[in-house]
Formats: structure tokens, C-alpha cells, sequence
């Protein structure tokens, strides 16, 4: 396992070694209390709950009281989303784009089959949104725009706080997925008009299985799970010990936001991939995206080949794809932007991390082009490979 070297970073995250340890006297004889117990094993754990909201806030920049614990992002978008369609049954119309997150393009096609109407917005060539679209799609009956603030494919960024200004306008609700951003972009919620965003924490070095939900304090808000935890906002015992190292990774997060490190090992890394390995191609807006993600496509090659050649040398990426059943579908998000089929499928997603190093992207530089010659050697004869 020590030679691996880890570059999906925007899958999950390893727990980093600060946040196991701020976890493991919350796991251990001394701190096992439920935090709603009255006497002193449970009001401590309590506190440890409220220490790690006010950090999980900072990071958002919003206030401690509108953050509701949850169990993933999958959890806070849900809860959001159907909040939102609670206040006014009458409005049946959801705005969200074709490039949501699973979670969310699973829910809007439930929504559907129970009479609402889903409005799939679309993005151009680099995965941008028309905000003029954006606002002439919104009715008298919308109840809710829903979309990602950065996109888990291609790093992409959708220019929110515009899209809070427009949301604010047409007095309509804005939930925002931030399950990517969360950590890695400085959220600014204090500054109002976003009503939910939804985080999680394996994504920022946290353990898998705790999320958080921001709810604007001036937000009606109906719970999901119904119980008197969380302000009886969320039902079910905390999860003390995953909120706790929630808390810590954010607290982190926020004392690197302004590191540039991570960006310039991407930006090197596909300076170099570019210029050596013909025929790639780099998915999404260059300037409007994450730090810390690149999504290539390689002309002539199936990338779920590629990812069989790549974990034999130890290198852990992602397609920019699905797989299921062994078969890859084109990525749905690459298609929104019109790639074909063959280019959807060729296609790689290498997201970076604190615990990578340039000596990783170094042997990665000098293992992958070798890996997509190979495939294009056993593509069929008279596949084309463009120079770049």
C-alpha cells in the first residue's frame, strides 16, 4: 500500500493523521456518551459537537446555529431539496442542470415520477452555465434551484453568488451542493442568499459517513429525519467521534485555503501530459475551476483500460465515466458538453491532494504516456491520433 500513489482525491480522501487523532478519545472508554444524556459522560460529548459545529461554520463562514449534522452530502442534499418543495406544495417546479451530481439527478427523476416538473438546464462547450437561461427559467411556481457550486468531474465552478443575486430577485430558494467545494473555495455564506448547502466530510481528509447542511437562519426549514437532535433539525444520535474529526479537517482547511500548492502540481502535471502524449485534451474551463482537479480526454483509448494499466503501476485515478456492470457509460457530464461517445470514453479524472507529492506527479508524468501508447497500439487499426 505504500506505494501507491493516490490522485482521487475528489472520490474520497484519506482521514489525515490530526483528525484520527482529535477522533480516537471520542471512540475509546472516556468518551462514549450519547451528547443527549444530562449527566457528565453525555454533556461533554455535547460540547464536543458544538466545538467541532463552530469549526465546520468557520470554514462555511456562516454562523454555528445554521449547521445541521448529517450523515453525507447525499443526506443534506435530500433533506434540502425536500424542505424546499415542503413550504409551498403548490409550487411544482425544480431548476437544477444536466451535469448534478448523482444524488441529485436521482432525486429530481423520483420528483418527476411524482409530478413535478424538472427543468435540466445545460452547459456550453467548457461546462459553463447561462445565467440569463438560468433566470428566464424560473416561474410563479418554482420552488427551488438546485445545482453544484463545482462540478466533481471536471473541477468547473457555476459563478453562485450570481446565481444567489438572481435566486434573490425572483424571491425563489437556492440550494447549493458543495460537496466538492467544501474546503477547497472560500464559501463566504455570511454574506446571505444562498438558503441550504450541503458539505461532506470525506472529502476534506474526515471519515466517511458525516456531512453537514447549512440552512440560512431566515430559511423555513422541515427536517427529513424527525427526532430532537440537532435542535430537532435531524433525528438520530450524533455520530460524535466523525463529527469531532469533521470539526478538525475543517479547521484545517481553513488555515490552507490560500495554499497554492496543489494547483501548481496540476498545472505542471497537465503542462506535461499535454505536451508529451499527442492527441489529449483537457475537459472544462481552464480558469473557472477547482485547484485541484484535471479532466483529460487521450484520443484512440477506453479508459477503463487505462485504469486497469494504471492501478498495475499503483496509480489510483477515475474515469470520466461509470462504470456499471463492467461496462463504462459516456460520462453525462462530459456529454452535456458535448463530447461524443469515443472522446467521453477516453477520458480521465485526476484530482489531487494534500498527501500527494511532486515526486508522485513526477512518476506519474513518466508512466502515463507509456500506458496510452500501449492502448493505442491494441486499438483497432486506423483509430487516429491527432498531435495536440
Amino acid at each position: 500500500m505504500s506505494s501507491i500513489i493516490y490522485l482521487d482525491n475528489n472520490a474520497t480522501t484519506r482521514i489525515a493523521p490530526e483528525v484520527l487523532e482529535t477522533m480516537l478519545p471520542w471512540l475509546g472508554a472516556e468518551g462514549y456518551g450519547n451528547p443527549s444524556s444530562a449527566y457528565g459522560l453525555g454533556r461533554a460529548a455535547a460540547a464536543a459537537l458544538e466545538v467541532a459545529r463552530g469549526q465546520v461554520a468557520g470554514l462555511a463562514e456562516c454562523r454555528a446555529d445554521e449547521i445541521i449534522f448529517t450523515s453525507c452530502g447525499t443526506e443534506s442534499i435530500n433533506t434540502a431539496v425536500q424542505s424546499a418543495l415542503a413550504l409551498d406544495p403548490d409550487k411544482r417546479q425544480v431548476i437544477t442542470t444536466a451535469v448534478e451530481h448523482s444524488a441529485t439527478i436521482k432525486l429530481c427523476e423520483h420528483l418527476a415520477q411524482r409530478g413535478y416538473e424538472i427543468t435540466w438546464l445545460p452547459v456550453d462547450s467548457s461546462g459553463g452555465l447561462d445565467l440569463e437561461q438560468l433566470a428566464a427559467a424560473i416561474r410563479p411556481d418554482t420552488a427551488l434551484i438546485t445545482l453544484l457550486w463545482a462540478n466533481n468531474e471536471t473541477g468547473v465552478l457555476f459563478p453562485i453568488h450570481e446565481i444567489a443575486e438572481i435566486a434573490g430577485r425572483k424571491k425563489v430558494l437556492l440550494h447549493v451542493d458543495a460537496v466538492q467545494a467544501f474546503g477547497k473555495l472560500q464559501l463566504s455564506l455570511g454574506d446571505g442568499g444562498i438558503h441550504f448547502l450541503s458539505m461532506s466530510g470525506h472529502k476534506l481528509h474526515a471519515p466517511k459517513g458525516v456531512g453537514a447542511l447549512y440552512v440560512n437562519r431566515r430559511t423555513k426549514f422541515t427536517p427529513l429525519l424527525r427526532g430532537s437532535q440537532e435542535n430537532a433539525r435531524r433525528g438520530g444520535t450524533q455520530n460524535v467521534a466523525s463529527i469531532v474529526g469533521f470539526g478538525k479537517a475543517a479547521e484545517f482547511a481553513f488555515g490552507h485555503l490560500g495554499s497554492r500548492q496543489i494547483m501548481e502540481w496540476r498545472d505542471a502535471f497537465e503542462d506535461h501530459i499535454l505536451s508529451e502524449v499527442p492527441g489529449t485534451t483537457i475537459n472544462g474551463d481552464r480558469v473557472r475551476r477547482l485547484p485541484n482537479v484535471t479532466n483529460i480526454s487521450f484520443d484512440g483509448i477506453e479508459s477503463e483500460g487505462a485504469l486497469l494499466l494504471l492501478d498495475q503501476h499503483g496509480i489510483c485515478c477515475s474515469a470520466g465515466s461509470a462504470c456499471t456492470s463492467g461496462s463504462i457509460n459516456p460520462s453525462h457530464v462530459l456529454k452535456a458538453m458535448g463530447l461524443s461517445n469515443e472522446k467521453a470514453r477516453a477520458s480521465l479524472r485526476f484530482s489531487f491532494g494534500r498527501f500527494n507529492s511532486a515526486a508522485d506527479i513526477q512518476q506519474v508524468c513518466s508512466i502515463l504516456p507509456g500506458v496510452v501508447e500501449k492502448l493505442r497500439s491494441l486499438s483497432p487499426a486506423g483509430t487516429p491520433v491527432l498531435a495536440a
